[in-house]
Parts: C-alpha cells; structure tokens; sequence
C-alpha cells in the first residue's frame, strides 16, 4: 500500500514545477558537510555534491562566514558592471591569479577578464555571443553528447537530437564533432567562430581525452582562426585534482566558462577570456551584453571563499588547518579500487568526477533507489545516472570527503548492487 503524502510532498508535486515523473522527492531537512539530513533524521552521504555543486562541502564554515558578512554590507546594488563592488573585483582578481604562469598562452593574450554571471548556462550564452562578436563569423562546433545548458542558445549546442527535438527550431548554424576523434578536427574551418567543449566530457559518462587530442584541438583553432572555448563548469574548482582540469593537458583556452562548483552552494557562474576579446561588448553596440543579478556580491563573497577553500585542500589542508590524509586524486583511485563487482563493467574518470559503468538503465536505476535506503543510520547514500549516459552512476562526492566515509560509501554502494 503507497503511504499517504506529507503536507511537504503533497505543495511539491502540486505546486513545483516537475521535470520528471520519478523525482527523488527526498524531505531534507538540513545539510553538512557532506550529509544532508531528513524530517525524521535520516542521513544521506551526498555522492554527487548537488551536480558538482557542493565541492567544498554543504556550508563550509569559510563560506557561511563570508556571506554573514556580505549581509552587513550591501545585497544587490545595480547592474552588472556599473559600480565597483569590492566582491566582484576580488573574485575576479582571485580568478585571474589561478590563470597565470601557463607555458602556453592563448593567442590573444592572457586570461585577465572575468565576466560574472548567475549560472553556467548564462556563461555559456554570453560566451557564444562573444565569440560571433570578436570573430565576425556564426559557425560555433560542440561535441555530440555533449551538455551545456538548457537555454535556447546553450541547447542548440546540445548533441543529442532526443534532448532537443521538441524544442526546434533552435539556433542555425551548429555543427557537432565527437569528442577525442582526432579526424573530426577537419570539420573547424576558417567559418567557425568557435569550439566550445568539455575539458572531460560529462553527461556523456566522464570521458577522458588524450593530451595529444587537446593538444590538436588547439593547434587547429589555431590555425582557422577559431576561439577556443573550455566548458569547465562541472571540472573547475578542483574536481580533477588540480584547479582547472585544462592543466593535465598543457593547453590554454581563448575563453572559459565556470559555475556550478565556483559558489560553496551560492548560485553564480563566469565566462573568462583576455581584455582584446572581452572589449568588443562596449561598442557596436554599447552593453553589447548586460546582466542584472549576474556578480550578486552575496555570491562572489561566497565565491572568493569556496575557491580559497579549494586551493587549501589542493595544497593538502581543508582550509581549517587541518592536514588532509588523501590528495583528490588518491581519493578518486580509493573509489576504484573499492567499488569491485561483478556487475560493474568500468569505472572512468579523474580526480573525483566518476562514471561507473553497468549493463544498463534497467540495471543502474534500482541500485541507486537502494544506496538511497541502504544505509545503518537510517539514510543512505545519494549517487546518480548521466543525461546521455544512463547506464553509469555518477559519482562527484564533495573534495572534503574524508577516507573514513568512502569507505562507508562504497560499501553501501556495494550492498546496493547485491
């Protein structure tokens, strides 16, 4: 017999906007580190830190602190880009700081100029627009299976046909390349504006390219006069193992794009590239691209905090002082050597952006409805599947996840499977 609905549950599904008929519906009441916590006590250990959101952990005292203090001073003022605002200048500054000192530099100069804006998808539409402004051209190249966002614009980009369908007609001229296919390169020519790709491809099931991939892919934008546009908004802040992904493969881009795990949970995102580039939005026309909310100081305060925090715990503290047992990396090979089954076919990724591959949906989906109940303290653990990968489980834990608790992950993770 299904129970009755709570009040809570009866408002969500009446009254929330639903974008699927099996939402996970779990009543949290609370979150912490990496738990959240139900109406009756339950604990979940949050595998997917919120989609890459959470990277720092749920509120990180650095981060509550900042946002305390922001709060005293000032919320929203005027639009983007109109008055100095001391946590915009110094995210920014902050930002631009962990660019410098690459070999390799983009060819119009260093990464210096940082656009703020609300989410990734927000970066990503002011990205595509500055690419046709600087370059004079329409073409723009993404990656089959490759996620964007769910704008109009960032849609268009997306490469699978089932996602977007319905929603046609959709921007003209897009062209899709697959991802780590060396030939496809071919397809950028002196038309294309821009290539915008994952460093490590996403909601295709964590796909890891060669260094000699990225390294022609740069060479041949090169060579058209194409920017290149990094999607770093699930692999920034640290979720490989080093600050930006781009930095296991000796590459720069021409513009790139974070959010997601950039705000410590505060709704924010960027598109970053030099001042030649960024320039062309103050004339032909004037506020050639405007935001209202994009840059809250509440956020950037948010921001400057989360990415110290992450520095820290690339530098082997949590940002608290206290020393870390396991580098990011060596919390991501622990993952894989723990979670050993029969039914688990591969384990893919960097750092600790995960994939692990079952036969199947029918197969995955059950499993992670279990690790959700399986659990001796009344929770569970909350993992997920891939928008164009459906039969990999996502796992994305916060960086702060200590060796203790993937322990006890995995092993839920395991009983899940048997």
């Amino acid at each position: 017999m299904t129970p009755a609905l709570s009040h809570r549950q009866q408002l969500f599904y009446n009254h929330l906007a639903q974008t699927s008929d099996f939402p996970l519906a779990l009543d949290i009441e609370r979150a912490e580190g990496i738990y959240l916590y139900g109406q009756n006590g339950q604990r979940y250990i949050d595998m997917i830190s919120g989609i890459a959101v959470s990277n720092v952990g749920h509120r990180h005292p650095q981060v509550l602190e900042a946002i305390h203090n922001q709060l005293d001073k000032y919320l929203h003022l005027m639009v983007y880009g109109e008055y100095i605002e001391t946590p915009q200048v110094k995210l920014a500054e902050a930002l631009v700081k962990t660019l410098a000192g690459f070999k390799t530099l983009p060819r119009f100069g260093s990464l210096d100029n940082v656009y703020f804006t609300n989410s990734g998808t927000e970066a990503v539409e002011g990205a595509m627009k500055l690419a046709k402004r600087f370059t004079g051209r329409s073409e723009i190249i993404s990656c089959f299976n490759a996620y964007h966002g769910s704008t109009q614009g960032a849609l268009s980009l997306a490469g699978a046909e089932f996602f977007k369908r319905s929603f046609r007609p959709l921007l003209p001229d897009v062209r899709h390349i697959r991802h780590g296919i060396l030939e496809d390169l071919e397809k950028i020519t002196t038309r294309t504006a821009a290539v915008i790709i994952e460093v490590i491809s996403g909601e295709a099931g964590v796909r890891v390219p060669t260094e000699a991939y990225h390294q022609a892919l740069r060479k041949r934008c090169d060579e058209t006069g194409t920017l290149l546009i990094f999607d770093e908004i699930q692999t920034g802040f640290g979720r490989t193992g080093t600050f930006w992904a781009f930095e296991h493969y000796n590459v720069v881009p021409d513009v790139l794009l974070c959010a997601k795990g950039m705000g410590g949970g505060m709704p924010i995102g960027a598109f970053i590239a030099s001042k030649e580039i960024m320039s062309v939005f103050k004339n032909n026309p004037i506020l050639g691209h405007i935001t209202t909310f994009g840059g809250h100081p509440v956020s950037c305060a948010a921001s400057l905090a989360t990415l110290e925090v992450v520095q820290d715990i690339l530098d082997g503290t949590r940002g608290n002082g206290e020393n870390e047992e396991l580098s990011i990396n060596e919390k991501g090979d622990l993952i894989k050597r723990l979670l050993i089954h029969p039914k688990i076919k591969e384990i893919r990724g960097r750092g600790l952006m995960l994939a692990v591959e079952f036969a199947s949906f029918d197969v995955l989906k059950p499993i992670i409805d279990r690790a959700i109940q399986n659990s001796q303290n009344g929770g569970g653990v909350i993992t997920d599947w891939f928008l164009f990968c459906d039969n990999s489980m996502r796992l994305a834990p916060p960086l702060v996840i200590s060796e203790a608790q993937i322990r006890e992950a995995c092993a839920i993770i395991l009983g899940a499977i048997d």
